[in-house]
């Protein structure tokens, strides 16, 4: 692979990278493996076929290159073959036409050679100089010397082998002749050759040493002069990066912020960053791997505001400036309030805090081949596909239900707010923290049995208490409620409708989410958005949140409107990003927050707003003036080894965790579940099987009931026959 930022490509190197060749209106472009060598640019369709299949090849030097826009450009020999080109980003695109022009020249010089057959010397490429060009006659006229001493040399080594055989061939007549007249003769010719021999050798060795004195001579300014080309290139390479940043955010800032007051005419201004400064940030990122295609346009961008609002808002912004950290002093107030309050329990009374559980048995390795199951269940709903426990995790919906509270402390500091759209900011933030633990999930939670229940008390660690109940069986449907001794109660009733598409699985929660705060009487609601299972066929699972949420606060008007925008691979945004808007009553903003659902949310105030130029589909886009983003929630960070644990958060290692005085419908009794997360995976698949069937029969019992009630009304059953039966059936056996 590519390392993120290749050299610029010099004459005779070989360039390599991947580019999206236009194909054809239906397909449209498509990524392939483009070889620049030699003066010839051909593609494939990936690496693995370079050793065999070439899919086309273009000379370059009869070939014309074009630049269309900041990462389009096409590449025409006249009419046979036209190759529309996009590159990631307008550097890559300079660095491939750099490549190109570069193997073009080389490609045309070569050919006028090969034509010119007396010239025997290659014409010097042109400089844009006169110290490149001086430097160029130098290096060609040391090429020449060099060429010449190594012809010497080889002469002298033709020379060496001649005078060595017939030196040989004399030694050998020597021995075999008698002592006489001959002798005399045969001594003087083989003195003659020794001393050719000796000649050509003290030849060779003067020669061998011109040359390794004038290779010497010359290495350290070779090395010298490669060295500061080097830097050079590597400088030029910079600045290039520099200006298409430069242009792509002044292109952006042209384009959608054009009404503007003077202050904000500072070329300093894109270094700087509005709220969506990690969006900002990934924009110009060099390792960003999103295409500028397709590209669904922000409603609205941010700015800095002028400074002229930090000096006349500044008791505002001292009092904004201090939310969070007001938030650690009202709990050290609240610890002194308590030992100072005499009726408020002692220390000593007080039981130690649980020691909860970091860490369960590692996932078995087991091989399942899912089409085998799945091929027979497109279309169907969800819940009634009856699925192995290798695609589950050790955890039912009602646990995974509870985990929106893994980030209470939000709705903590939310019932502190004095102001209604503040807390609005920290309801928007807890709504979008619930799905920062389903970014590496791709296991399927247990559907809940009819009755099942989870509760969840951690007033002593945390404050709060929940329950919830699978309230319904088909359609499934459960019922949340939580409540908080700082001052909050959250409520949820949620349904999930779930489609099989083939190669995805959506599944879209219904019913809402209420939020009540005891200080305020504030009464909040939203929904859920649309969570989209990727490559459930072939290739690696993962998880897309994709949508808008609207959270309305009842009492005061207030509304903040959420957009989780979908992955997409031809977006040059940051993945998993969310923004939203506060307005109040008459739709006036006054918070932006942004961030991305898997990592963090920011928000900022915003002092001024003003109308900018339509945007790329005709939409007109408001530019906010905002002060200083702060950070309003950040994920935690997973517990070590959670790759090997499903890749469960803090909290949900403790979810399952065996508790002495829960109910026996609770999920954490489930026998099937509690056997997969031993890694008994055999035995949980025979025992969900059996639950899952015993609940079937409760359910045809239940509807025989009903039938025949309906038709002898003065027979209906009771109440109480009603509720008990169908669960003493189905839970007698619902234990370890």
């Amino acid at each position: 692979m590519s390392e993120p930022k290749p050299p610029t490509p010099t004459p005779g190197d070989t360039y390599k990278g991947w580019l999206f060749k236009w194909t054809n209106y239906i397909k449209g472009y498509q990524r392939r493996w483009f070889v620049l060598s030699n003066g010839l640019l051909s593609y494939y369709r990936t690496q693995a076929e370079m050793g065999h299949t070439c899919r086309g090849t273009i000379n370059l030097a009869t070939a014309n290159i074009a630049v269309e826009d900041s990462c389009n450009f096409v590449i025409s020999n006249g009419g046979a073959q036209t190759y529309h080109l996009k590159a990631s980003s307008e550097v890559e695109r300079q660095r491939w036409i750099t490549a190109l022009e570069l193997a073009k020249a080389k490609a045309v010089r070569m050919q006028a050679e090969s034509d010119d057959s007396g010239d025997e010397c290659p014409a010097a490429p042109a400089s844009s100089g006169q110290g490149g060009g001086c430097r160029n006659s130098e290096v060609q006229s040391t090429l020449r010397t060099l060429s010449s001493k190594v012809e010497d040399l080889t002469t002298c080594n033709d020379l060496i082998v001649k005078h060595g055989s017939a030196l040989q061939r004399s030694l050998s007549e020597l021995e075999g002749i008698r002592v006489g007249a001959d002798m005399g003769e045969k001594i003087r010719q083989v003195t003659e050759r020794a001393t050719l021999f000796r000649i050509t050798s003290n030849a060779m060795i003067n020669a061998c040493r011109d040359f390794l004195s004038l290779a010497q001579n010359h290495s350290k300014r070779w090395q010298k002069a490669l060295q500061t080309e080097r830097d050079q290139r590597i400088r030029l390479e910079e600045t290039l990066e520099q200006l298409a940043k430069q242009h792509n955010h002044l292109e952006r800032a042209f384009r959608g912020a054009t009404v503007l007051p003077p202050s904000f005419s500072n070329p300093t201004l894109g270094s700087k960053g509005g709220v969506s400064g990690k969006g900002d940030a990934s924009d110009e990122d060099d390792d960003n791997e999103f295409f500028d295609a397709m590209e669904d346009p922000a409603e609205f961008i941010t700015v800095p505001a002028d400074p002229k609002y930090h000096r006349r808002s500044g008791s505002n912004v001292s009092g904004l400036s201090s939310e969070i950290g007001m938030d650690d002093q009202s709990a050290n107030f609240d610890e002194l309030s308590l030992a100072s309050n005499p009726e408020s329990p002692q220390p000593l009374e007080l039981e130690p805090v649980r020691q909860r559980r970091t860490r369960i048995p590692d996932k078995p390795n087991y091989y399942l081949n899912l089409w085998s199951i799945m091929k027979n269940c497109i279309g169907k709903e969800l819940s009634k596909i009856p699925m192995p426990v290798n695609f589950n995790e050790p955890l039912s919906m009602l646990q995974r239900l509870s985990e929106d509270l893994e980030y209470y402390e939000i709705l903590d500091k939310a019932a502190k707010c004095q102001n209604s759209l503040e807390q609005m900011c920290y309801v928007a933030a807890f709504t979008v923290s619930s799905y920062s633990t389903t970014v590496h999930r791709t296991g399927k939670p247990f559907n809940p049995l009819l009755g099942e229940t989870f509760e969840l008390d951690r007033l002593r660690e945390c404050g709060y208490r929940s329950l919830c109940e699978q309230v319904s069986h088909h359609p499934p449907a459960a019922a949340h409620h939580a409540i908080s001794e700082k001052g909050w109660t959250l409520r949820q009733e949620i349904a999930l409708a779930s489609k099989f598409r083939g190669k995805y699985l959506s599944i879209m929660p219904l019913g809402s989410i209420q939020c009540l705060f005891d200080k305020s009487n504030s009464h909040y609601s939203w929904k859920k958005v649309t969570t989209t299972v990727h490559n459930i066929i072939v290739g690696k699972l993962w998880i897309d949140q994709s949508g808008e949420i609207d959270v309305v606060n009842h009492k005061t008007g207030d509304r903040c409107h959420l957009k989780f925008a979908p992955y997409s691979y031809f977006s040059r945004d940051v993945p998993r990003k969310v923004t939203g808007v506060v307005t109040d009553k008459d739709g006036k903003a006054h918070y932006v927050l942004s961030g991305t659902w898997d990592e963090k949310m920011e928000f900022s105030r915003i002092m001024q707003s003003s109308k900018g130029e339509n945007g790329t589909e005709g939409k007109q886009r408001t530019v906010y003036q905002t002060l200083k983003a702060k950070e309003i929630w950040r994920k935690n960070p997973l517990p070590e080894g959670a790759e090997t644990m499903y890749f469960f958060s803090t909290l949900a290692l403790t979810l399952n965790e065996p508790e002495d005085g829960v109910a026996p419908t609770d999920s954490r009794r489930r026998p099937d579940q509690r056997l997969m997360e031993d890694g008994r995976w055999d035995e949980a698949n025979a025992e969900k099987q059996r639950l899952e069937e015993k609940q079937r029969t409760a359910r045809r019992e239940r509807e025989r009931e009903a039938v025949k009630a309906a038709s002898s009304p003065e027979e209906a059953i009771t109440e109480d026959s009603i509720n008990d039966s169908p669960l003493k059936s189905k839970y007698s056996s619902y234990s370890l």
